[in-house]
C-alpha cells in the first residue's frame, strides 16, 4: 500500500515538474521572440535587445557602451583639429580610433549630466540595422555629453552629390541613386516597424551616409530626442535643413511616421535633381524645388529639374517611376503618403527592373527608352 501511494505521489511530482518545464519554455520562447523585434536580421547577429526607454528597464546583451573622457581623448588625439570632420545639430563631430582598433564618430557637445540622456542613449543602441548606423554608446564628464558612432567612411550622399566631395566624374549613375535610396528607405521603414515606433524626426540627404560599398546608411536616427523642440526660422526663405520639415511638423510641430515620408521625398528630389531642394527653379527667388513639385500637375515638364550628369543611363519607365514615388511622398496632406513599406517595394520594384533594361546581357542589349528620349518636349 505505501509503495503504491509513493508511486502515485512519485508520479504527481513528475507531472507538475514537467508542465512546470513546458511552461517556462513557452514563456522562454515568447519572450525572446518578442525581444529580437528591435533587431533586422540584416543587421546584427545579437538576438536580445532592448524593450523599454526608462530607468529600471531590462536590458538588452547589446548595451550601450559607457565611454570614460579619457578614452575618447586619447582617441582624437585630445580632439585635435585635424580629426574634427564636421559640425551638427549636436555638437563636433569627430573621427576616433579607440584602442581595440575600431574607427568611430564622436559627437561632442557641453551638457551638465541627466539621467534622461542615458536612458535616450540605451533606447537607441540597441536598435540595429545594415542600412542605419549604429549608436555605440556615450560619455558624461566633466560637464560635457558625448555619443559615439561606428564610422561611415565614404561621408553623406549630399556631398558626393553638391558637396565639397562629389566625385571626380560628377555624376552617380541612376542605378547607383536608386540603390542608395532603397537602402535609406529600408533603414527608415526598419524604425517604423519597431515597437514603439521610433519616428526619425531629421531625416535629410546630409544624414544618409555611404560606406565603403556605397550602402546606404541613415545616421542620427532620434538624436532630435536629445535636442528638444523644433527651431524654424519663420515666414522667411527656408534654410537646407527646414526644407525636408513637413508642413505638419513646421505648423504644428507634429512628427509622425507621415513626417517622415515627407522628408524622404525631399531626399528623393534631391537624388533627382543633384542639388539641394532650396534651389530655386524659376526666376523667382522665393521658390524652391519642393513648391515647384507640389505645383506642378504635368509630368512631362521634369525633365527640367533631371540631373544632366545622368546623361542617358536610365530609362524612360524607370524615371517616371521614380518621380511618381517622389510626388505622391511630398504631398501637403500626410494622409495621402504612403507608408515606408510601401516605398521599400516601390524602389525595390524600380530598381529591379532598371538594372535588368540598362544591363548588357550577354551579347544583347535590350531595347528601351533612355533617358536622353525623357517625355516629349512641350510647346
Amino acid at each position: 500500500m505505501s509503495r503504491t501511494l509513493a508511486a502515485i505521489v512519485g508520479g504527481a511530482a513528475g507531472v507538475v515538474v514537467l508542465v512546470g518545464l513546458v511552461i517556462f519554455l513557452i514563456w522562454f520562447c515568447l519572450s525572446h521572440k518578442k525581444s529580437v523585434s528591435r533587431t533586422s536580421e540584416t543587421g546584427s547577429s545579437d538576438q536580445s535587445v532592448q524593450e523599454g526607454r526608462h530607468v529600471g528597464i531590462e536590458l538588452s546583451l547589446r548595451e550601450a557602451r559607457p565611454f570614460g573622457m579619457e578614452e575618447l581623448s586619447l582617441a582624437t588625439k585630445n580632439f585635435s583639429d585635424k580629426n574634427l570632420i564636421g559640425v551638427g545639430k549636436f555638437g563636433d563631430v569627430y573621427k576616433g580610433l579607440l584602442n581595440e582598433g575600431m574607427l568611430v564618430a564622436i559627437k561632442k557637445r557641453p551638457g551638465a549630466p541627466s539621467q534622461e540622456f542615458v536612458d535616450e542613449a540605451r533606447y537607441l543602441s540597441p536598435i540595429q540595422h545594415r542600412n542605419l548606423v549604429t549608436l555605440l554608446g556615450y560619455c558624461q564628464e566633466n560637464f560635457l555629453q558625448f555619443l559615439v558612432y561606428e564610422y561611415i567612411p565614404n561621408g553623406s550622399v549630399s556631398n558626393h552629390l553638391y558637396g565639397a566631395g562629389q566625385f571626380s566624374d560628377g555624376k552617380l549613375e541612376f542605378k547607383h541613386r536608386l540603390a542608395i535610396a532603397l537602402g535609406a528607405a529600408k533603414g527608415l521603414a526598419h524604425l517604423h516597424s519597431l515597437s514603439p515606433r521610433l519616428v526619425h524626426k531629421d531625416f535629410k540627404t546630409a544624414n544618409v551616409l555611404v560606406d565603403e560599398n556605397f550602402v546606404a546608411k541613415v545616421a542620427d536616427a532620434g538624436l532630435r530626442n536629445f535636442l528638444g523642440g523644433v527651431d524654424i526660422a519663420g515666414p522667411s526663405r527656408v534654410t537646407p535643413d527646414e526644407i525636408f520639415l513637413a508642413p505638419e511638423v513646421r505648423e504644428f510641430r507634429r512628427f509622425s511616421e507621415k513626417s517622415d515620408v515627407f522628408s524622404f521625398g525631399v531626399f528623393l528630389l534631391e537624388l533627382l535633381c543633384g542639388q539641394e531642394a532650396t534651389t530655386s527653379p524659376s526666376p523667382d527667388p522665393g521658390d524652391n524645388l519642393v513648391d515647384w513639385v507640389q505645383n506642378t500637375q504635368d509630368y512631362s515638364i521634369f525633365s527640367r529639374i533631371i540631373d544632366q550628369r545622368l546623361g542617358n543611363s536610365f530609362t524612360a519607365e524607370g524615371m517616371e517611376e521614380f518621380i511618381q514615388l517622389m510626388v505622391r511622398c511630398v504631398e501637403p496632406s500626410s494622409e495621402r503618403r504612403p507608408a515606408m513599406s510601401y516605398v521599400v517595394m516601390e524602389l525595390d520594384r524600380i530598381l529591379e527592373k532598371e538594372m535588368s533594361l540598362t544591363t548588357v546581357m550577354g551579347e544583347q542589349t535590350p531595347t528601351v527608352t533612355l533617358g536622353s528620349q525623357l517625355f516629349r518636349a512641350t510647346k
